[in-house]
């Protein structure tokens, strides 16, 4: 591991709050810089798997997570350093200062631009408001202690209002001090629009003509605002300090498959989870629940992550014949890992909206069902574990957000919730396999990764013939 300093054209996109269209603009911003012939790359603050996979959609490579809870100070420029590209774009979650409590802005998009010292531009939703757009920005602006904060941009602004407005913004905020720069607006898009549902956006393969829609908007932003401004902020951005390593990946003898579920039933991942397990030395095989029938051959590992198995819950029911290659793996002693929605798909039976209860795979001896409202979201930690056995899982950290409950949340562990500080009984499984509701961020507890391998090489090397 060594220091280096490294140039990087960066910024952060971010909002007042939710909802402002920091996904759409995001995508057209890097929409833009393609069409400049730069290379750009993304990253996504805060703890969200869906809106990379629309970044995904423009630039064709995954896109990781920048989060500040997850991430100490030094994984988290390592993590901004090692992202290569001519340049970097961070889409911001909720709002610029919103992170775990409303006492700080610990887990939030600042102390992520803060500790990498990224420029921001802040977008700002102007639908329904005139002049009070002013007064709310204006009171964002003096909370940016840093002086990030190096553009504005309005959303969903008229043209004409536009024109009214834009000399009085500049000059009261000129006489205030700030020094800021308003970059432009973007219409209304009639056509441009992502449904959200219950646990976010919609997913990109849903979005009807979204290459279509991000285009547009990329052409607005190019029409109505002031994107040499804004390639300017990105290349004022200072250069970065940052801790550097290459992991060597482990021979290819010496790695133990790990099956991946990733379909559309299953696709919430960490980009960075993946990128740890295979520095431990598992190799990473994709399949799909819904249209293969086993496992991949000489599987030692089963990942089942979050996603939507609740819309596809007909089809994975049956599909009997994956649903046996997992009882039987899940009995042989195989490691598993199963979050959210693999947990559901663990359990015996799956009820969807409709009322409908749908057989599963039947390891988790319980049922799951929709609760009608967000059961638990927010950031959480292992602080205990019922045995010695687990006490290798104290100090990873993950995050919840579900809408179904389950009749067997399991009582391995003790979760404590870093909003509230409550604590909970949860997590299923015994020894190398482990299941429930969170989404785990394995780096924030690397041992945790490194364990799993190794019970997935003493698996490979033990298991039945």
């Amino acid at each position: 591991m060594e220091t280096r300093e490294k140039t990087q054209n960066r910024i952060l996109i971010a909002a007042p709050r939710s909802g402002s269209g920091k996904t759409l603009v995001t995508c057209g911003i890097l929409h833009y810089l393609k069409a400049q012939g730069l290379s750009p790359v993304s990253l996504k603050c805060g703890p969200d798997y869906i809106d990379p996979m629309f970044h995904k959609t423009v630039l064709g490579v995954e896109s990781g997570n920048l989060d500040s809870y997850f991430m100490d100070a030094d994984t988290l420029r390592r993590t901004m350093a090692e992202a290569e590209g001519d340049c970097v774009c961070i889409e911001g979650v909720m709002g610029l200062y919103d992170g775990v409590s409303p006492d700080g802005i610990a887990g939030s998009s600042y102390e992520a631009a803060s500790l990498t010292k990224t420029p921001v531009l802040l977008l700002v939703d102007a639908k329904g408001a005139g002049r009070t757009l002013l007064s709310m920005v204006r009171g964002i602006l003096e909370e940016d202690e840093n002086h990030l904060i190096g553009g504005i941009l309005f959303n969903r602004m008229s043209e004409r209002f536009y024109a009214k407005i834009a000399p009085v913004a500049e000059r009261e905020w000129r006489q205030a001090g700030f020094d800021v720069k308003l970059l432009g607006f973007l219409p209304e898009l009639a056509d441009v629009r992502i449904e959200s549902r219950y646990l976010g956006l919609q997913l990109p393969e849903e979005v009807r003509g979204l290459s279509e829609q991000i285009k547009t908007v990329s052409e607005a932003l190019s029409a109505h605002c002031d994107m040499p401004a804004m390639l300017e902020m990105m290349s004022g951005a200072v250069p970065l300090h940052a801790e550097c390593m290459r992991i060597r990946d482990a021979a290819p003898s010496d790695q133990p498959i790990l099956a991946v579920a990733y379909d559309s039933a299953f696709c919430f991942y960490y980009r960075e989870n993946f990128a740890l397990l295979r520095a431990c030395g598992a190799r990473i095989v994709f399949f799909s629940p819904l249209s293969d029938t086993g496992l991949p051959e000489g599987a030692a590992g089963l990942l089942l992550g979050g996603g939507y198995p609740e819309l596809y819950a007909a089809k994975l029911s049956a599909n009997k014949e994956m649903l046996h290659s997992i009882q039987g793996a899940v009995s042989s002693g195989m490691p598993v890992l199963a979050e959210c929605g693999g947990f559901l798909y663990l359990h015996e039976s799956l009820k969807d909206s409709t009322g409908k209860v749908y057989p599963m795979a039947g390891v988790v001896k319980g049922s799951c069902y929709p609760a009608g409202r967000s059961v638990r979201f927010g950031y959480c930690e292992v602080v205990n574990g019922r045995s010695e056995e687990d006490q290798f899982l104290i100090g990873l950290k993950g995050h919840e957000f579900h809408y179904y409950e389950s009749t067997a949340p399991g009582d391995r562990c003790i979760l404590r919730k870093t909003s509230s500080g409550e604590q909970q009984s949860a997590l299923g499984g015994a020894g190398c396999q482990l299941w429930g509701f969170p989404h785990f961020y394995y780096p924030s507890h690397p041992a945790f990764a490194e364990h799993f391998v190794k019970k997935m090489k003493e698996y490979s090397n033990t298991r039945p013939v």
